[in-house]
């Protein structure tokens, strides 16, 4: 068998460097000192950071007064927000376990980042169960002790089931990005330029030395964590719609909700990928190995969740009318023209309207329209919430309790925070670990597999 041919052009590299360039062109932004552009980001972050941070502060001393809730709308923003940010998280796991268990080549340059940035996806959903509390130092009621005594007449509400659907996702979804960032942190234990970066390196590698027998065992894990990480992407978001379905509220009572949110969150949480993605393509100059096929693919997947999430909008009106209840019609009447119209309206065009014009190939290969697109789809699932929790609340049973709901600039100033918060984690993330895994891009490239043919 011949030998690998070391020089050749790399297959999925568009006019790039050759295979032993791979770990030059990935590791360049760690090593390289941050420069203006990045501390220009980092100081916009930060002040979004600062403002969620004021207002929660606000929030706290004056009490949750301060937010739109009223009656009948006791869920407002907070709970709004966490349903956004645990659906941004889903597509992380989706690209990195459901694609590699379908030997999907084309992740593998995508699949490192969105790890990351299901991390921080979750990590900003994790906030809001704290803050929408209204008691925060009281959150350890919620950690799963004995309760034979009663001693929480709250602990079987639906809420706490996020507590443990959440952290479950955030502990697999943590070990199965360090897994797989392993040989990386090899190859940058190999590359250290001081003795500091060298000690960290060497502990996070786990003594690392490119064995066989070690990418044995990384394979075998990986493959493990990959096949029992994918239910999750379908059981978090599930119990996440529990919270809902489970009760007997006008427009929220519905076994349509489970799959309904999985897809909503596979849209959402791939739209948010694709739009962080374009600027690391070209800030890093990843355009060879985050290549324009990637994205065409990104925006087919988000084609077919948004086609899913239009067929659940148009069936959640048939089942309505079909229930023959009065009190389900009259939701979803007073959803699309009652006094939130205007925001169920901005919903269907920014999920199932826009998203159409990805069935053209020249659209969905412009990536200044793909990315437009894609932040639509953002605005339009955090609307999705938004219609979802405050039209159902604030005309429920009784007219004589309806109430119009308004969110106040510190329910804004805290979603606001939560973008920074986001952000912040993913501009560090650039400068501190590689946002592409090298072991996989350089195990992908033709060539870098031995050959068997002819024998």
């Amino acid at each position: 068998m011949s030998a690998v041919d070391y020089t050749q052009e790399l297959s999925v590299i568009e006019g790039r460097p050759a295979l032993r360039s791979l770990d030059d062109l990935i590791s360049k932004p760690l090593e390289a000192k941050p420069d203006k552009k990045f501390y220009a980001a980092l100081s916009v972050t930060l002040t979004m950071l600062g403002i969620g941070v004021v207002c929660l502060a606000v929030s706290f001393y004056y009490g949750v007064g301060m937010w739109g809730n009223n009656n009948p709308v006791g869920w407002g923003l907070p709970i709004i927000n966490f349903v956004f940010w645990v659906g941004i998280g889903h597509a992380g796991t989706l690209i990195s376990a459901i694609l590699f268990l379908l030997r999907q080549k084309w992740r593998t340059g995508i699949a490192r980042f969105s790890e990351g940035m299901t991390i921080f996806a979750v990590m900003t959903a994790g906030l809001f169960p704290l803050i929408h509390v209204g008691r925060p130092w009281l959150a350890g009621y919620l950690l799963p002790y004995p309760n034979q005594h009663s001693l929480w007449p709250n602990f079987i509400s639906p809420l706490l089931w996020d507590v443990f659907a959440v952290s479950t996702y955030f502990t697999v979804s943590l070990v199965f990005w360090y897994i797989g960032l392993i040989p990386d942190f090899a190859v940058l234990r190999e590359r250290a330029a001081t003795k500091m970066k060298k000690i960290i390196y060497s502990i996070f590698s786990l003594g690392w030395r490119f064995s066989n027998r070690h990418w044995q065992h990384y394979e075998r894990v990986y493959l493990i964590l990959a096949g029992f990480a994918t239910p999750l992407v379908l059981s978090v978001h599930t119990i996440v719609s529990f919270d809902f379905a489970v009760s007997i509220l006008p427009g929220w009572h519905s076994t349509i909700f489970p799959p309904y949110f999985v897809a909503g969150a596979v849209f959402s949480g791939f739209a948010m990928v694709q739009n962080v993605l374009i600027f690391v393509r070209k800030i890093f100059n990843y355009e060879h190995i985050i290549t324009l096929d990637t994205l065409e693919k990104m925006n087919k997947i988000m084609l077919v969740t948004g086609s899913m999430v239009g067929y659940a909008y148009i069936m959640e009106f048939f089942i309505a009318w079909y229930s023959g209840l009065p009190t389900e019609t009259f939701t979803f009447i007073n959803r699309a023209f009652g006094p939130y119209m205007w925001a169920y309206w901005i919903m269907f065009s920014c999920n199932v309207i826009f998203p159409q014009l990805f069935w053209i190939r020249k659209i969905r290969r412009n990536i200044p329209i793909m990315f437009v697109i894609a932040v639509l789809v953002n605005v339009g699932m955090w609307f999705e919430r938004f219609v979802i929790v405050i039209t159902s609340l604030s005309r429920d049973f009784l007219p004589s309790s309806w109430a119009y709901y308004k969110p106040t600039l510190v329910d804004i100033g805290i979603l606001l925070g939560s973008f920074g918060f986001f952000f912040t984690w993913i501009l560090l993330f650039t400068k501190a670990l590689p946002v592409v895994s090298i072991s996989e891009v350089k195990a992908s490239v033709d060539g870098s597999q031995p050959s068997h043919k002819g024998y």
